[in-house]
């Protein structure tokens, strides 16, 4: 069975369904609540990436990009920016993370090496891209 590009699409959608409603139902379970909703971000980037890069590509790409959006936290610039009037400027914040946190990182590696094992798992199964690549 083929795993073409509208299937990481519906993957990245799928994804962000959960991810909303990790954010909506608090259980009072940190893992679930906080780091649930961080690795299923870092899988979005990763199925995202996944729709042109080859996995390991994609892995890494993924895996830089939230490295990035974290370290860029200790500028306390999307801090300044969740204090804006300006609501859309307040979404961005929010996407981007106010507080640095080690454990972010941690759950970023889960939700991006749980799609990877994902995947391998599926190309063990029989998963090929049309174009013959794997």
């Amino acid at each position: 069975m083929a795993a073409p590009r509208w299937f990481w699409m519906k993957c990245a959608l799928g994804i962000i369904a959960l991810g909303l409603l990790s954010r909506s139902v608090v259980t009072g379970w940190v893992l679930l609540d906080k780091y649930l909703g961080d690795a299923l971000y870092a899988a979005m980037v990763y199925a995202l990436l996944r729709v042109v890069w080859r996995p390991g590509p994609a892995a890494a790409g993924a895996a830089v990009l939230m490295v990035a959006i974290e370290s860029f936290q200790l500028s306390g610039i999307p801090a300044r920016l969740l204090a804006s009037g300006n609501g859309l400027t307040r979404v961005v914040a929010r996407l981007l993370g106010v507080q640095f946190g080690w454990a972010d990182l941690l759950a970023y590696a889960v939700g991006i090496g749980m799609m990877w094992a994902l995947e391998a798992g599926g190309r063990r199964a029989g998963w090929r891209r049309p174009d013959g690549l794997t």
